[in-house]
């Protein structure tokens, strides 16, 4: 307190708190006596100023006595027991003993006598609004209840998800530093390598140039030998000549060239040489090794959901609400059936094939072939727009509430939205991620999108504006959860459900990112497509590898094939399930024919069809489809084709290189030609007027001609 003494004098001593505090109040000089001042003091840390100040402020009230006192005394006459209450008729501080005998007193029995503390309270406050607790309380409760279902619902959940991203990142940054220091390691051994094999041409080099010069030297030195020799033979004949014997012959042999001395032979001095030292240092060698460098770029903030997005989806709407309420009432009418009843069949033009369809409104639907085209089409046929784009066997369009679509540009990185007026916009760009798959949630309108990149994909979720607001790549282990992801859909629960054709595997997910499970299949092979869900929670998805699709539970627990090639399925790519709970499924190929390489006539009229496509095609003279043959093993890829005299179709097998005989009707018969008759590589038949089959083989170019009727 930092005001002079004279400012205030003591009103009153309030009471006595613990540790040695007190309330006192005082009253200011020069203002309203009903304007308090209340202070609470611990005296044993006063310094000696302030207590001093309150000690003379103490002194200057008259009915306080002058010696200091450790407790309240009663106020009644020759009573020194502690006060506890209160007359506020009297204004006399009262004992227990006093207050029971004032009370009893016939003059002072309806005197109100209050406990000490609360001798100031009155009925009419002087001034101030009363204030109802219980309101203030409930306020400040359901504020904090309010801020406490922000934390469970948003902060913390947001938090954790930032946690298994930097824990993601923190696998991610291992995994490249590990491969920095792997490349390191390999470039250093591959430098060790070229410097040893330098080394080694460089020693062969010098060993060659010493070998030359050594000859050169040993050359000269065998010539000086020889010229040595033949001095010492001069001299000898010489001395023969210098005999008595010899004498006449001496005149002679003067004039003989044989024995004039030759000149000393010429020799070289080697010229021997030099190695000059390599200058190099530690940069010259770090160079060698690569160079390390952190790009000078600022770290991306990551990206935090808005908070606007968790309470959407944590309060839906009165129209969600109600369609939720409409579904249940239908999902309480709904089970499996025993069997699956073809309703309906449409042909759909400006696509080779179907492998995706997503339902429109008003009964129109758009499909895609693998070659990127893009089809609308009512359900009568009619074509009634077709989109050019980058797509191919994915799932990468799909229909949101609104009726938009929505599409992805894996080779530009983008999604495009077309709107009911027929507007093309970007809408999402996705960076170095390229977008595969992509599914409109049915639940809260939200965009499901499979990507990837480095051989690594991820699934994105997306609000309906576009913003980026849940991240699923990785599960709690760190490691990755897709590879492909192909298609995508989501369950009524929430589950994310991808079909991961790398994987080959179904991986689903709960709404936060864990992962719930993977499904692979019922036997040796599983490589999944077109995936969607039901009004149950069923899981249907599309095998290729057996040409079905496998009805799940909502915990990945296989209940049956639902549709097989002996229900006349052929090469399902795409499901999905409408309002009516009807299922949808594509053909990869709608037509007849994929790949007809080769084609002839039956002696009946009957087309005959090589498909490479796994198939001997055959229609009547009219155009009807008679039937397919697609061999008696897991693979067939036909070539050439014939047919003969009896009627029978023979054809061309490159994967089991062996000759098929077939009835008119399609029987197999037999296995005309096989390698074991010495048959390789059999790509051509025919049949000649004499009823001899004629084959052509691959690489050795040669033609055999063999009887096979009699």
């Amino acid at each position: 307190m930092t005001t002079d003494k004279d400012d205030y004098v003591l009103g009153e001593l309030i009471g006595e708190g613990a540790y040695g505090a007190v309330f006192v109040c005082f009253d200011r000089k020069y203002e309203e006596k009903d304007e308090l001042w209340r202070f609470m003091y611990d005296f044993r840390r006063l310094s000696n100023e302030r207590f001093e100040i309150f000690q003379q402020m103490a002194l200057s009230e008259s009915q306080i006595p002058p010696d200091a006192q450790h407790y309240l005394v009663c106020g009644t006459e020759d009573c020194e027991k502690n006060c506890q209450f209160y007359c506020n008729d009297c204004h006399q501080p009262l004992c227990e003993q006093c207050r029971d005998e004032h009370q009893k007193n016939k003059k002072t029995k309806n005197h109100e006598v209050v406990p000490y503390t609360l001798r100031k309270h009155t009925k009419e406050h002087r001034g101030h609004w009363f204030t109802n607790l219980e309101i203030v309380f409930a306020e400040k409760v359901s504020i904090y209840n309010k801020e406490i279902a922000n934390i469970r619902s948003y902060f913390e959940p947001t938090s954790q998800d930032l946690k298994k991203e930097i824990a993601g990142d923190v696998t991610e940054i291992k995994t490249i530093m590990e491969g920095i220091r792997i490349s390191m390691k390999a470039k250093a051994e591959s430098v060790k390598k070229l410097v040893d094999t330098v080394t080694s041409n460089k020693i062969e080099q010098v060993d060659k140039i010493e070998q030359s010069l050594l000859q050169t030297l040993n050359s000269q030195n065998q010539q000086i030998d020889d010229y040595i020799n033949s001095l010492n033979d001069l001299v000898k004949t010489f001395y023969g000549y210098l005999s008595p014997s010899n004498i006449e012959q001496l005149t002679f042999a003067l004039k003989s060239e044989n024995l004039v001395i030759r000149p000393i032979p010429e020799t070289s001095k080697p010229v021997p040489p030099v190695f000059t030292v390599g200058q190099y240092g530690k940069e010259d060698v770090a160079k060698l090794l690569g160079k390390i460098t952190v790009p000078n770029t600022k770290p991306e903030n990551r990206k935090i959901k808005p908070m606007e997005t968790a309470s959407t989806e944590l309060n839906p709407t009165g129209k969600q609400r109600k369609q939720d309420r409409e579904k249940s009432d239908v999902k309480q009418t709904l089970c499996l059936s025993s069997s699956v009843t073809e309703i309906r069949e449409y042909t759909v033009p400006g696509v080779d094939n179907v492998f995706h369809i997503s339902l429109g409104k008003s009964g129109r639907l758009w499909c895609s072939d693998v070659y990127g085209d893009l089809v609308q089409t009512d359900l009568q046929g009619n074509q009634l727009q077709n989109i050019q784009t980058s797509g191919g066997s994915q799932g990468y369009h799909t229909v949101t509430q609104d009726g938009d679509l929505i599409y992805t540009d894996r080779e530009n990185e983008v999604i495009n939205k077309i709107t009911s007026d027929n507007t093309i916009t970007e809408f999402i760009e996705t960076g170095d991620w390229k977008p595969l798959s992509i599914h409109s949630s049915h639940i809260n309108g939200d965009l499901l999108m499979g990507m990837r990149k480095y051989g690594e994909g991820k699934v994105t979720r997306y609000n309906k504006t576009g913003t980026e607001i849940q991240n699923i790549q990785r599960d709690n282990k760190g490691q990755p959860l897709y590879k492909l992801p192909n298609y995508i859909t989501e369950n009524i629960n929430g589950d994310v459900c991808v079909s991961d054709y790398r994987k080959h595997a179904v991986v689903v997910v709960d709404k936060s990112g864990q992962r719930r499970f993977s499904y692979t299949g019922q036997g040796s092979g599983f490589n999944p497509f077109g995936i969607c869900t039901d009004l149950l929670g069923h899981i249907l998805v599309c095998d290729q590898i057996s040409d079905t699709v496998h009805l799940l539970d909502q915990d990945g627990q296989f209940l049956s094939l639902l549709l097989t090639p002996q229900q006349g399925v052929e090469h399902p790519r795409s499901v999905c399930v409408d309002d009516e709970n009807n299922l949808w499924r594509d053909n990869k190929g709608q037509g007849l024919y994929r790949l007809p390489h080769y084609i002839t006539e039956n002696i009946n009229g009957d087309v005959c069809v090589s498909d490479y496509d796994n198939a001997v095609v055959v229609v009547d003279k009219s155009g009807q489809h008679r039937f397919s043959y697609t061999g008696q093993g897991s693979r067939f890829n036909p070539y050439g084709i014939c047919t003969d005299v009896l009627g029978h179709i023979l054809v061309c097998d490159t994967y089991s290189n062996t000759v098929h005989l077939l009835d008119q009707d399609g029987q197999f018969l037999s296995l005309l030609l096989t390698p074991q008759q010495g048959v390789k590589y059999p790509r051509s038949v025919c049949v000649d007027d004499e009823n001899n089959l004629w084959v052509g083989q691959s690489i050795t170019n040669k033609v055999t001609v063999y009887k096979y009727l009699q």
